[in-house]
């Protein structure tokens, strides 16, 4: 009996401390985890909430806060003029819409560059910056690149007219930014090659004047910048004469003969007296 008893400790003793063993290497095996979460966390990225368009959204569409849903952005990489506040995207006092000025894909941030402001129309005026003027420029076919021209663009302004006594043209101006074509001032048209009868450009009031003067004097064409190329353009101008080679020459005028005149001297009553007489030589 006691022979079983003692057994019976033994093999208790040795499941305890079993127990023990397993339990410390849990612990243990926990305790490892733990730390590597901590420096997992502590070298992770700081995450901001950024606000998206839950649905595909076309230029002219209305965007109210039921399309809109926050999700997790890495910090330091929010793109310039994302919302990360609800109440700046749609304040809590006044219009509670706004209107898309670029299309927008599901997920999409939303940029203050593609929404109006609350309440805002998506017409020409809330694309003029301050200061800047709407100005429409007739084109047809070859003087407005061949319809390729999009809203957003860049152009730079050519005038031909008469100056002088012969034909020139002279660019008047450069990168120009386009704000509408024709009727439409949808920067997303993807119909291909349309010629635009009208494009309406951003211009200060100086340019206004200017283009004013140029287009009723003569005729604009546009040439289309690439894109991000701010490359600065000396003057430009080309003469008839200089596209053909032909070299101006100077036209010397001879001086025409003076007439010589001969005259003789008399004495009249004590007064000289010249008289004009044919000469003989």
């Amino acid at each position: 009996m006691r022979l079983v008893f003692g057994l019976v400790l033994i093999a208790g003793l040795a499941l305890a401390g079993f127990a023990v063993y397993m339990a410390q290497g849990y612990m243990a095996q926990m305790s490892h985890e733990r730390d590597a979460l901590r420096a997992q966390q502590a070298q992770a990225v700081p995450l901001t909430d950024v606000l998206v368009v839950k649905i595909a959204k076309k230029y002219g569409e209305p965007l109210t806060a039921a399309d809109v849903v926050a999700i997790k952005w890495q910090k330091d990489s929010v793109p310039p003029g994302a919302f990360t506040d609800p109440k700046l995207l749609f304040p809590e006092t006044g219009p509670q819409t706004r209107i898309v000025l670029r299309a927008l894909e599901p997920f999409e941030p939303i940029l203050s560059v593609k929404v109006t402001e609350p309440g805002e129309d998506a017409g020409l005026t809330s694309r003029l910056a301050p200061g800047m003027r709407a100005f429409t420029i007739q084109v047809d076919v070859s003087s407005g690149v061949s319809g390729f021209l999009r809203p957003g663009d860049f152009v730079d302004v050519f005038w031909t007219g008469t100056s002088g006594e012969q034909q020139v043209t002279k660019l008047i101006d450069t990168r120009v930014k386009l704000i509408a074509i024709d009727q439409t001032a949808d920067s997303e048209i993807t119909d291909i090659a349309q010629i635009a009868r009208t494009v309406t450009v951003e211009a200060t009031p100086q340019q206004v004047a200017a283009l004013t003067l140029a287009q009723s004097t003569g005729r604009l064409t546009l040439s289309l910048v690439g894109v991000g190329d701010e490359t600065a353009i000396d003057a430009v101008e080309v003469s008839r004469d200089q596209l053909l080679g032909i070299e101006k020459q100077e036209q010397v005028v001879e001086a025409a003969p003076v007439a010589k005149v001969c005259t003789i001297r008399t004495n009249r009553g004590g007064e000289s007296v010249e008289t004009v007489i044919p000469c003989t030589n």
